[in-house]
């Protein structure tokens, strides 16, 4: 009797074995492809990788209508992200979406692109004006973001769809005319929205509402919206898609979910995306003492230590202009951002340093303080860890100080500053949660970047009162945290090690630096910057709008100039440098500069500027023409 051969070329027994044919049967009924979260189910998480062909897929593929991907490909996006070839098809089929990603991962585009193609379909069969989709951020700076993505992205349809934003300061009266035309999308913080809703003679009507996004859902009600997320939910029509976005899922998340979906459950993408090879953030933390942060941050940035563009955060507005006084002892350009300022510069602010006006930004985030985001957060944690003392230190203080700034100010979250090198943590976050999202400000959209964080020991803490933070108390307590936080996602942050004697080598300097930055000068600078940034403002406000190519003029990095300017400061000498950086620091070397100023006018008389002439100036040495001669008697 001859015997089947199989695929292998190998013969097979006659009568296969009970267990055998069960295998072949499951074999038959398994699909050879992983399936995503595109299931009916109540709630499903999607896979960290996805097959080959889902890998292969580009935006034409997703369903997208054909003028959204010729938009798409202007911008030169080659392929979507993982949350976009996720979450595009389900928000196209008409799905609610709580989607959580890592900052960076292209979570705009993902709820973009399918609310601009909903409404390109709906105008289609009935062009009718109606606002069909409304779009609720936490802040001014990220609905500017979301506004110019949908700009963009709209580009070839820009006559079907339009959108406005109402965060900008705006009367009752203006808020009253852009709605009245009905546009198609209306980007929002919850409270504008509301009041718009509520108030404002119902200027804004819900009635045809089709797509309701939550961006940063985590963070909208950390900055105290959650009245107005509440009463919006009781206005919206029955049978509205909701897409939510956020970083994490926390339990302000959870909150969201029980007001916007109630009964449904949406589907779930819980996204972890792996670091390809040579992408992600290098994380990086030295320990010093609080003088020393001056010192090394000044070594980083004149020794070119960092190459790029980079963010520094510090504790509160103060430490923000202390930081870019001293750095003007330096001639170190940087630039400031925090609430205090008007909107429009906080957004000039970031467009600048996105178009590589400048390279150094020193942001406030105060807004890591509010709300319970530390609360969802301390719930996640060992319950051996004691927090008490951290919210015991130094939030009350900063809580109150953000409250004289803008409340819908917000520099850690969402915005996308473009090409970031280096993020480092001059003052070291509250929480573990405000870590992550300030090093997500680098390595984003697949490229690496660093982030390094200065901490104080607890002995250490307050060893120099003019340079100190009530916010450094805690320094060690949430270095721990954001250890084990970092270690649950596979990630280590590695000591930044470097030669401690060179360094000390410029202590004298910094020292004479910290004594020009007074508090008298910080307080100036502070008022003076207010005040230009003002004016600029309004500039920005009126007559830019009409001259978009005159911006350059309009700077944020210029020197304030109400400390005590020392000259030489400016510039580092030889015997100073490092012997392995040294040539590449001197290649366009300044020249000597001398401790005071000489006079140029040396010969020139005080009153009428006219030359001394030629009195009283020797006409040579007189050891050298002095002849002696003899008497003649």
């Amino acid at each position: 009797m001859k015997r089947k051969l199989n695929q292998n070329d190998v013969p097979t027994s006659a009568k296969p074995d009970a267990d055998q044919q069960m295998a072949d049967a499951e074999a038959a009924t398994t699909t050879t492809e992983p399936t995503a979260t595109t299931t009916t189910t109540t709630t499903t998480t999607a896979p960290t990788t996805g097959a080959a062909s889902d890998e292969d897929k580009t935006f034409a593929d997703l369903g997208l209508d054909a003028r959204l991907v010729q938009a798409v490909a202007q911008q030169k996006f080659l392929k979507p992200t993982l949350v976009q070839r996720r979450a595009i098809p389900l928000a196209l089929d008409g799905k609610d979406v709580l989607c959580k990603a890592k900052t960076g991962s292209g979570k705009t585009a993902a709820y973009v692109l399918p609310v601009l193609a909903g409404i390109l379909k709906k105008k289609s069969v009935d062009p009718t004006p109606a606002t069909t989709a409304l779009i609720l951020v936490p802040t001014r700076e990220l609905a500017d973001q979301v506004f110019k993505s949908i700009e963009l992205f709209s580009a070839f349809c820009a006559k079907d769809v339009r959108a406005v934003k109402l965060t900008d300061k705006l009367t009752d009266a203006v808020q009253r005319s852009l709605l009245s035309t009905c546009p198609d999308i209306v980007i929002s913080t919850p409270a504008r929205a509301w009041h718009n809703v509520n108030g404002n003679s119902g200027a804004l009507s819900l009635d045809k509402l089709a797509y309701l996004v939550l961006d940063e859902a985590d963070l909208l009600l950390s900055y105290g919206y959650s009245e107005d997320l509440e009463s919006l939910s009781f206005s919206l029509p029955k049978g509205i898609q909701t897409i939510m976005m956020s970083a994490t899922l926390t339990t302000e998340v959870d909150s969201l979910k029980k007001i916007f979906y109630r009964d449904q459950q949406p589907t779930l993408l819980d996204l972890e995306e792996p670091d390809a090879e040579g992408e992600g953030v290098t994380q990086l933390v030295t320990k010093c003492g609080e003088d020393e942060k001056f010192l090394l941050i000044y070594v980083i940035f004149k020794l070119q230590l960092v190459k790029g563009k980079c963010i520094i955060f510090v504790a509160d507005i103060d430490r923000c202009y202390r930081l870019k006084l001293y750095f003007e002892q330096f001639g170190i350009r940087s630039c400031i951002l925090n609430s205090e300022l008007p909107v429009n510069s906080r957004i000039h602010v970031v467009e600048e340093f996105n178009r590589n006006a400048y390279d150094i930004i020193i942001a406030s985030d105060e807004k890591e303080v509010l709300g319970n985001e530390e609360k969802a957060e301390e719930e996640q944690e060992d319950e051996a860890m004691d927090d008490g003392e951290v919210k015991e230190g130094g939030r009350p203080k900063k809580k109150r100080k953000a409250a004289k700034g803008d409340v819908e100010y917000g520099v850690s979250r969402g915005i996308d500053f473009k090409n970031v090198a280096a993020v480092i943590n001059f003052d070291l976050p509250t929480s573990a949660s405000s870590y992550t999202h300030r090093i997500g400000r680098t390595a984003r959209a697949g490229r690496a970047g660093m982030a390094l964080s200065f901490v104080v020991p607890k002995d250490l803490y307050r060893k120099h009162i003019h340079t100190s933070t009530p916010s450094a108390e805690n320094d060690e307590k949430i270095l721990a945290r954001i250890t084990k936080q970092q270690a649950k996602k596979g990630k280590e942050l590695k000591p930044y090690n470097f030669n401690k004697e060179q360094v000390e080598a410029f202590r004298y300097r910094m020292n004479d630096a910290l004594r020009a930055v007074t508090k008298v000068a910080i307080r100036e600078a502070r008022t003076r910057e207010l005040r230009q940034e003002l004016l600029k403002s309004e500039k920005l406000k009126r007559y830019f709008e009409e001259n978009p190519s005159e911006m350059n003029h309009l700077r944020h990095d210029g020197e304030l100039r109400t400390a005590r300017q020392q000259a030489h400061l400016k510039h580092v000498p030889d015997y100073l440098l490092p012997k392995e950086g040294r040539q590449a620091l001197t290649a366009g070397d300044v020249g000597f500069v001398p401790m005071k100023r000489f006079d140029r006018r040396a010969g020139t008389k005080r009153k009428g500027g006219k030359k001394s002439g030629k009195a009283g100036v020797r006409k040579g040495d007189p050891l050298k023409t002095f002849k002696a001669r003899r008497k003649t008697k």
